[in-house]
């Protein structure tokens, strides 16, 4: 042997023994995580999943992202799940037993009546609401009744909690325990589409609203019995529901006198019957309150017990061993009875004689608002390796009920420790369960289903934290409700999601965290979207982006951005403004001719201006219409594209780029002379007649520098050859000015509409070589508006007349040998 590296049988000890040894060793309870050793570092957890037609990719880091479900990437169809996977489904969801001896099966004394007739009820299969009173065994009764149900319906039975659960929650609930669908929450359509064929008994407890609500849930589940179990507090149903009602009372004194024998596992001597027929009296008969009663009894008997009687492992059976002494010749002193008031609210007493884990246990559920944390998160909060054995001290004297998958606080324990002083530190314990809730959640080995199993704690210490002052509360619970709200959705316990968000972004608030607060925002408004509120989403998501603008948050911004885009996507780009649309339509259409410019709304990043061409059929003038009817067209055109372009604001100048583009591309191919590049709607007339064009001009038609810089080099001829031969023109902003008899209109400033008239010579409208066109707007062929009454009438000093000579000119524009106004 190696004398350096000597073995253990240098020490007497047996490498064999060594080995059984270690072999025998207590594992370690439940480890929260992996031990902490030279471990890789792990990525965030960044988990996609399919909420209706949209994918959600679900980032811790920088938020999440969502957008259309690309094409084969739609989940499969929702799939039942089959007998054997609904029951370990259900025991996966039961309470945890409790460590420690297990506590004695109570039976379910004088409920015979009550538990046939609810199964009866359900067997046909009618909805049912027990009510009675907190303490009354609501409870014990559903566990039977669901036992008997099991064959009833195709689904089996699925048993539900209704704690801090609304019609929407328990909804999306149902359709998980039947279904499997993992990763992907449907939409309101395909939910209810499912849940209409689901046929199960479904079994509530702790319901917690009524009225519209509860008529909701039950329209939506035609093919299920309901067995709901709620206080006399909560809301009562509709007027016209088909629930019937089931009242529960409490036990009567003979019940409840077996009920205490049986919890104490002894027959009760004279006296201790008589202190429990006084009980009786002062509870109503609850059979929680009897249960508490035996507990304290049991620990008066523990006090009776011998101190020297101890049992192979060192310790007093069923004692713990950090409960106080138990004082010399007490196994000869006379322990008295509780006193009345103690055995109505014994919360306090029998904390007292617990453990002191099991008492820092009751301290963290005060602070947590009656929430008992998991029993793997004990030994880290109390800071006592095997702290987990608290949770069996507390089932067992009756301050715990089950709710779901965890315990609660019993009903009226909170208050009764809270009045002991249980709740002197309660903001210490909440900032410290914060803190390892934080630390927990984000854990990458912790899954979303874990965490969203501890949801109910986790949301009440957020809430502990955020009414109080100081910065490191509201620190706490911002550090918490980040970790905390993207395991909640990724495991698709969006109530939990949404409480967490909002308590956070006030912690935030509170506490001047602005970039957390605008992640908090975003989150929102993606939860909005995916959930099917638009305009809510879109306040979220503006804000969002806005703060993080302010933060020069890029990235940040970006995902915001693209998230709004998608609302402003999905909510229809053609509505009003205030109808959830993204562009504003116009009610007076613009004129013909004039591009319709569509501002988008400016709550959007992208607030550009879109134009869209108006293309519409030309239909032919009237055959009598005359000069009348071409008066004032060209006004009535202005003026509305003057409102139009107004009401458009930043567009003017895009819709002014547009129209000289397509006026020169119109004007490029067109022969001044009149030759084969003459674009007519109608043919020329056989006959030499020369129709008469009237050109009227306004206050729009002063003559503008034109923006292309070329002046024209000759006057402006304006003329048709054949009827039913317009064209209109908006003018730029500048042709607001006085107009000038010298110069009454030219080519670059607007465009004239020509009408037929009666044959006769024909006029032109001379205008000053002097002025220099403006560029048109737009051109394009087509009739001339109605007449407005307000627009004015040309003066003889405007307008002059002089031959032509037939077969000139009929170019719509004239001045310049290629035919452009502009």
């Amino acid at each position: 042997m190696d004398p350096i590296h000597r073995g253990p049988e240098e020490f007497g000890h047996d490498s064999k023994g060594v080995a059984e040894e270690a072999g025998r060793r207590r594992p370690s309870r439940d480890p929260l995580t992996p031990d902490f050793g030279q471990q890789t570092p792990q990525q965030a957890r960044v988990v996609t999943l399919v909420a209706g037609d949209l994918m959600l990719t679900v980032n811790p880091v920088d938020g999440s992202e969502v957008e259309l479900c690309p094409p084969g990437e739609q989940p499969p169809a929702p799939v039942r799940r089959t007998p054997a996977d609904r029951a370990d489904r259900a025991r996966a969801a039961a309470p945890p037993v409790p460590p420690g001896p297990p506590a004695p099966e109570l039976p379910l004394l004088r409920r015979d009546d009550e538990r046939e007739r609810l199964t009866r009820l359900l067997a046909r299969g009618r909805s049912v609401r027990l009510t009675g009173p907190a303490g009354s065994g609501r409870t014990a009764l559903l566990d039977a009744v669901a036992a008997d149900c099991a064959e009833f319906a195709p689904d089996g039975v699925v048993r539900l909690n209704g704690h801090k659960r609304t019609a929407t929650d328990l909804l999306h609930a149902l359709f998980d325990a039947v279904h499997d669908a993992p990763l992907h929450r449907p939409d309101r359509t395909l939910l209810l589409e499912t849940l209409r064929t689901t046929g199960a008994v479904v079994v509530l407890d702790d319901l917690e609203f009524g009225g519209a609500a509860l008529d909701e849930l039950l329209d939506a589940t035609p093919e299920c019995a309901f067995l709901f179990a709620a206080t006399p507090d909560v809301a009562a149903p509709g007027a016209d529901s088909p629930l019937e009602e089931v009242f529960l009372t409490g036990l009567d004194r003979a019940a409840s006198l077996d009920l205490l024998a049986r919890v104490v596992e002894r027959p009760l001597t004279e006296e201790e019957a008589n202190w429990a027929g006084d009980l009786w009296f002062e509870s109503e008969g609850l059979p929680l309150r009897f249960v508490q009663a035996g507990a304290l009894l049991r620990q008066r008997d523990q006090q009776l017990t011998d101190p020297t009687a101890y049992d192979e492992y060192g310790y007093l059976e069923n004692r713990p061993a950090d409960a106080p002494p138990v004082p010399e010749g007490a196994e000869d002193a006379e322990v008295p009875l509780p006193s009345l008031g103690e055995g109505a609210a014994p919360a306090a007493l029998l904390a007292s004689r617990l453990s002191g884990a099991a008492r820092d246990t009751l301290r963290f559920a005060v602070a947590l608002g009656g929430e008992v944390p998991h029993q793997a998160h004990l030994p880290a909060l109390v800071g006592e390796t095997h702290a987990d054995a608290a949770l069996g001290e507390l089932a067992g004297c009756g301050l715990l009920s089950p709710a779901g998958p965890r315990y609660r606080l019993a009903a009226g324990v909170l208050a009764q420790l809270t009045a002991a002083g249980y709740g002197d530190d309660t903001d210490d314990r909440a900032r410290t369960a914060a803190q390892h809730y934080a630390w927990w959640t984000g854990h990458p080995s912790v899954t979303p289903a874990r965490a969203a199993a501890e949801a109910d704690a986790i949301t009440a210490a957020m809430t502990q934290l955020v009414p109080g002052e100081g910065a490191g509360r509201t620190s706490a619970a911002v550090l918490l409700a980040r970790s905390a709200a993207p395991a909640f959705a990724a495991g698709l316990h969006w109530g939990a999601w949404e409480r967490a968000l909002r308590i956070g972004q006030e912690a935030g608030r509170l506490a001047g965290e602005v970039a957390e607060e605008a992640y908090f925002h975003h989150e929102l408004g993606v939860l909005a979207l995916c959930t099917g509120h638009p305009a809510r989403a879109r306040t979220e998501l503006e804000t969002a982006i806005s703060m993080r603008g302010a933060l020069a948050d890029k990235s940040g911004a970006v995902a915001g951005r693209r998230a709004l885009a998608l609302v402003e996507d999905r909510a229809g780009g053609g509505s009003a403004p205030g109808g959830g649309g993204t562009a504003v339509a116009f009610e007076v259409s613009p004129p013909l001719g004039v591009p319709a410019v569509v501002p988008v709304s400016m709550t959007s990043p992208f607030a550009d201006t879109a134009v869209v061409p108006r293309q519409e059929p030309v239909p032919a003038p009237a055959a009598g219409g005359g000069k009348g009817a071409a008066r004032g067209g060209p006004l009535a055109l202005i003026g509305g594209a003057r409102r139009n372009l107004v009401a458009a604001g930043a567009g003017v100048l895009l819709a002014g780029v547009l129209g000289t583009v397509v006026t020169l591309g119109l004007t490029s191919n067109s022969d001044p002379q009149g030759g084969a590049g003459t674009s007519t709607e109608q043919e020329v007339p056989d006959d030499d007649s020369i129709y008469d064009a009237d050109v009227e001009t306004g206050e729009s038609a002063t003559a503008s520098p034109s923006r292309s810089g070329s002046p024209s080099p000759g006057p402006s001829v304006s003329g048709s050859a054949s009827p039913g031969v317009s064209s209109s023109a908006t003018p730029s902003s500048s042709s607001d000015g006085p107009s000038s008899p010298d110069a009454p209109s030219s080519p670059g400033a607007t465009e004239s509409s020509v009408t037929p008239s009666k044959p006769g010579p024909s006029k032109t409208t001379p205008t000053s070589t002097s002025t220099a066109p403006a560029p048109s707007e737009t051109a394009s062929s087509g009739p001339a508006p109605s007449e407005s009454d307000d627009s004015p009438e040309p003066t003889e000093s405007e307008t002059s007349e002089a031959p032509t000579v037939p077969g000139s000119s009929d170019s719509a524009s004239g001045g310049s040998p290629s035919g452009d106004g502009g």
